[in-house]
């Protein structure tokens, strides 16, 4: 779905020297599982979920505007509703189902990528539990590759890294489950500035 093109973030913090290491990405990616926007994430696809299995569209926008609503740059705006749209786009072509089409009518053309994950799990029957775990070791994989390519970390240091968040990534997957909107909340500002200095950073291999 694209996202390979995004850093998160990731390629600002790398150039100005806040993540240098395998023990630097392991806590910059923990902080976003804990306190950033894993965890919201997580908390918007639940949210996106249950409401597609009561049918409440009126819920599922109003989930929608909030995921976007979230976002902290141009850049994360980008890289929520490119992949939002585009992931919806290829489960309805290749899985397809009513209500993918309905759910994905009552929308606007910007669909963040969680809310979009929650409607084709719940279309599927794919449980609560199983979606949000998937969607968490999703994160912390593209952002050990993004590091690969950004030369922190090699392919084995990448693998430990994923190794030891899962502790966290597992916790944080139980939370959502069980979590609503009101436990949305973050408190990763480096990340946040993070991903606003790089709209304006020179030399770059990432959109965000």
């Amino acid at each position: 779905m694209g996202a390979y093109a995004y850093s998160h973030g990731l390629e600002m913090a790398e150039s100005r020297g806040l993540v240098k290491s395998r023990a630097d990405l392991l806590g910059w990616i923990d902080d976003l599982v804990g306190h950033g926007s894993v965890r919201n994430d997580l908390l918007v696809l639940a949210s996106a979920y249950r409401c597609c299995r009561v049918s409440n569209l009126t819920g599922l926008r109003e989930v929608n505007e909030l995921a976007l609503a979230l976002q902290p740059s141009g850049e994360r705006f980008l890289e929520t509703t490119q992949q939002g749209r585009s992931f919806l786009s290829a489960v309805t072509s290749g899985w397809p189902h009513a209500m993918l089409h309905s759910n994905g009518a009552a929308l606007s053309s910007d669909i963040a990528y969680p809310v979009a994950v929650g409607i084709a799990a719940a279309a599927h029957d794919v449980p609560l539990a199983a979606t949000v775990t998937a969607f968490a070791f999703a994160f912390a994989v593209n952002m050990t590759s993004a590091a690969i390519r950004l030369g922190i970390v090699g392919q084995t240091d990448a693998q430990s890294v994923v190794a030891g968040l899962t502790p966290a990534l597992l916790d944080v997957a139980a939370f959502a489950v069980r979590g609503t909107l009101d436990d949305i909340g973050s408190a990763v500002f480096s990340s946040d500035l993070c991903s606003l200095e790089h709209e304006t950073q020179y030399s770059r291999l990432f959109r965000s």
